[in-house]
């Protein structure tokens, strides 16, 4: 198992370029069953639960082979619609095959996911919506069993807003018989950038991008190319990374359009950041200023950057208060980042996090994909020797060669076994 060790107090400066997005890579991937042939994808990341994807999906006789043109996936010999508990309990993007595999063979039995321990992300709401559908569904033994001889067109409203239900639904739609209308549909942009893929295979989706999605069913699709949006979430780390060091880095790849909420932060806390033509360019504050933040569903402040903040919160100027109000349980890297001598206060679904002038190394241990990442920023700035970050295998789920990245902007970090 490896582990991350950080000498900290260096400003980030230079270049860096951001990867695909994991969370628009994932069902994009899983669209690819939608219809046999080869589709060819571009900025596809390298990361653990894009490999975990992968091989649910090489048990299901689709054919994956890297190329200089992309990542082509061969879905012309899809035999099996089963996901196995082995792989996708590491995984809980796995249930976005769901939709899919009921759209192209009509039954699909998925094993309860599994993940990141940052709350309940019940799958009811998918459930829900498929019924709508005309789907027979049953749970058995930690499985969904779904089974229909075709979807047909339905009016679905969602409780709260979903990213993989409204995903998931509007793959199931593609190829259902009439109009489906998502009503409360999640409204990020890897929400659009898989309509946008699935409307090059030829399907017909409007409204994606607002929270009435509009879906009309087609017979058939057709195998596509499609190049993936840039990771906003990591954008949105290298941004708050740089704010935190005083650093200077231009950000290649990221589309400030993404991240307005979280810019308009960073701009408070003192950062000046300007758009480029491919990307954004920041520059840290000589002092940081506490910057109360809510998190909300796009395009609000994301909760996938909430952890990061609050590292950056930590030494800022003044006191900020952080709301949590997308998952119940993000706040476990709370902890750790006091281990490193950040004063934080939880109260239900908020921190209070009183700035201090800086944090001290110490040995922290990751608890989730995004915590993994604050303890690394926590680290960035902290005096006193070396910070070590254990159980990095959560940062490696959704991050390309961080530590990389970093040592090229000039951090002192590096990767060891542990």
């Amino acid at each position: 198992m490896d582990k991350i060790l950080i000498r900290g107090t260096r400003p980030l400066e230079g270049r860096v370029r951001i990867s695909g997005a994991k969370n628009a890579a994932l069902p994009i991937i899983a669209a690819c069953l939608l219809s046999p042939g080869e589709h060819c994808l571009q900025g596809i990341p390298r990361l653990r639960d894009i490999q975990t994807i992968r091989n649910i999906m090489t048990g299901m006789g689709t054919a994956f082979r890297e190329t200089d043109d992309g990542l082509v996936v061969d879905t012309s010999n899809l035999c099996e619609y089963e996901a196995p508990y082995d792989l996708v309990r590491t995984m809980r993007a796995s249930i976005l095959l769901l939709g899919p595999l009921l759209a192209r063979l009509g039954r699909a039995r998925i094993s309860l996911p599994g993940g990141c321990a940052i709350g309940a992300r019940p799958v009811n709401l998918h459930l829900k919506a498929l019924v709508a559908m005309g789907a027979d569904m049953h749970l058995d033994r930690g499985y969904i069993h779904a089974q229909a001889e075709r979807l047909q067109g339905a009016q679905v409203f969602f409780d709260i807003p979903t990213v993989t239900g409204t995903e998931n639904i509007m793959m199931a739609a593609v190829r259902a018989h009439g109009r489906t209308v998502l009503k409360n549909a999640a409204r990020e942009p890897e929400v659009c950038d898989l309509a946008d893929m699935l409307r090059t295979m030829g399907a017909r989706i409007e409204g994606d991008g607002t929270d009435t999605i509009t879906v009309e069913g087609v017979q058939e699709l057709a195998p596509a190319r499609h190049d993936v949006i840039p990771d906003r979430i990591e954008a949105g780390t290298f941004m708050i990374a740089t704010a935190m060091t005083g650093g200077d880095v231009h950000i290649e790849g990221s589309r400030p359009e993404h991240l307005s909420a979280v810019i308009e932060k960073l701009q408070t806390a003192g950062a000046k950041l300007e758009p480029e033509e491919n990307g954004i360019h920041i520059r840290g504050p000589e002092i940081p200023l506490a910057v109360d933040i809510q998190t909300m569903p796009f395009p609000g402040f994301p909760t996938d950057l909430q952890a990061q903040f609050m590292a950056f919160m930590s030494v800022a100027r003044g006191s900020s208060i952080i709301k949590e109000t997308v998952f119940e349980n993000r706040f476990i890297h709370v902890s750790e980042l006091k281990r490193m001598g950040a004063d934080i206060e939880i109260d239900g679904h908020q921190a209070l996090v009183r700035g201090r002038d800086h944090l001290l190394s110490a040995p922290v241990m990751a608890t989730d994909l995004r915590a993994s990442a604050s303890l690394i920023l926590a680290g960035l700035v902290a005096e006193g020797g070396i910070t070590e970050v254990r159980r990095i295998y959560h940062l490696d789920r959704g991050y390309e060669a961080l530590e990389k990245k970093f040592q090229r902007l000039g951090a002192d970090i590096w990767r060891e076994k542990a």
